[in-house]
């Protein structure tokens, strides 16, 4: 293996371990976000789970569609 080959792997897993950092602190606040609301009565668990079902279909068709357009 080259130099700029290991330089590259290193840079690489840098970049993944930020990624996770930032995946962790999102998933934190997004937590915090619904724990509030459902403490406050504002929504419950269950509707927070059927939106973001929702959500994960609509997106899935949206990429379905764009993927079979072209």
């Amino acid at each position: 293996m080259n130099r700029l080959t290991g330089l590259s792997e290193v840079d690489m897993i840098a970049q993944l371990a930020d990624l996770k950092e930032v995946d962790y602190k999102n998933t934190l606040v997004l937590t915090a976000l619904v724990e509030l609301l459902v403490d406050k009565g504002i929504l419950t668990r269950q509707e927070v789970i059927q939106k973001a079902r929702q959500l994960d279909t609509d997106l899935s068709l949206e990429l379905d569609r764009s993927l079979y357009a072209n």
